[in-house]
């Protein structure tokens, strides 16, 4: 089990100044193999591969002092990114799924993460001080304990502030007997979800509330002239309070998730297409306001980490179907109520959802012959 460990950290001055010289290095890099792969192709229909772009990379230490002086492993990490992101885009052309998405050159503020691929080759943790190669001993606000073993770790700057990531490998929990009943959850816009047993969480709608500063903020970003000083501040501005709302939205997913983990033993969940949700147009802001496939996520590994077993069911027909007696009831997105005539159940359609996705996840808990209630 794969687990991240999130600090700040704390540079001072010289070591702010050569943590943006490496990430300034490292977009540098992504950009220049992401020319020659393009220019080859191109003019001659060839595409480059990583091994080629490698070995360029180490004559290119010989007599370049930028990238002599960033480490080799993380300029390595750097040059695979760009690699996935072409395979992916290959890929993508083959499906024919939507828009391809061709790579794109990274600018200013649009790269901020270094990856370093190896612990202890250019970094290493030392009580409260990381070292990172080039740079120094950077203080590092460690509010908790890494557990497990560290693999890799990232440095990642978010609305200028630098954070150190740990992905750690830990053992596996074994998931064990309990008495906690089990829970279906069903995500939505109305209530942020609920639950089998017809409980509600809120829907807070950070985004939306802070739209309205978003909105003078972005007003000073365009009315500031392009590639000066004073636009970069004002983008820096925009960029806090977006960072904010991240904040915020992840904190509230946490605690949830942490509720339901510590009252149920077992939790089914809907399987969402969150992309497709979100490219139809249709409550597209309010869908990336309530952040449900990250919720989602922060839920399945709180219950991994818990020993609670966790699953995810097809959510085609959850909203229509009877959680009583199976018949489908069609309803529009405006009814908001479920009333069958078969059986007579009448109640909130969230929660009738809520217990069809529990019914669906304990078929999957048994394995039945047949049925579409997949993961």
């Amino acid at each position: 089990m794969r687990r991240a460990f999130k600090y700040r950290l704390d540079p001072n001055v010289n070591q702010e100044r050569e943590l943006a010289a490496m990430r300034e290095t490292h977009r540098r890099l992504y950009n220049a193999c992401l020319d020659e792969r393009k220019t080859a192709y191109e003019a001659e229909q060839r595409t480059v591969k990583y091994t080629e772009q490698s070995a360029k990379f180490t004559e290119a230490r010989k007599t370049n002092p930028f990238y002599a002086n960033i480490n080799f492993s993380s300029a390595q990490a750097t040059m695979r990114r760009l690699d996935k992101a072409y395979k992916a885009f290959f890929k993508r052309v083959k499906g024919k799924e939507g828009k391809p998405g061709f790579p794109r050159f990274k600018a200013r503020d649009r790269f901020d993460s270094v990856e370093f691929p190896k612990y202890g080759d250019g970094v290493r943790l030392n009580d409260t001080k990381l070292y990172v190669q080039n740079v120094g001993d950077v203080r590092v606000h460690l509010h908790r304990d890494v557990e497990g073993k560290i693999k890799t770790v990232t440095l990642k700057r978010e609305a200028d502030k630098w954070y150190v990531v740990f992905s750690c490998e830990l053992p596996d929990v074994p998931i064990l007997p309990t008495d906690n009943p089990p829970v279906g959850i069903d995500v939505g816009l109305e209530s942020f979800l609920t639950d089998s047993y017809g409980k509600k969480e809120p829907n807070p709608r950070y985004l939306k509330d802070a739209l309205p500063e978003l909105r003078r903020k972005g007003r000073g970003v365009s009315r500031k002239k392009l590639r000066s000083k004073n636009r970069r501040k004002a983008v820096k501005r925009l960029r806090k309070i977006h960072a904010r709302v991240r904040n915020l939205r992840k904190e509230h997913h946490h605690h949830v998730a942490l509720k339901l983990v510590r009252r149920f033993g077992f939790i089914a969940a809907e399987s969402l297409d969150i992309l497709g949700m979100i490219g139809s147009g249709r409550y597209t802001r309010s869908i990336s306001d309530a952040g449900w496939d990250g919720f989602l996520l922060t839920l399945r590994c709180k219950a991994e980490s818990a020993g609670i077993e966790y699953v995810e069911v097809n959510a085609r027909g959850t909203s229509q179907c009877c959680s009583r007696c199976g018949e489908i009831v069609p309803k529009t997105l405006f009814d908001r109520w479920h009333e069958c005539p078969h059986c007579g159940l009448s109640l909130h359609r969230d929660e009738n959802s809520a217990k069809e996705i529990l019914r669906r996840g304990l078929l999957v808990r048994i394995g039945p012959a047949g049925g579409n209630v997949g993961h």
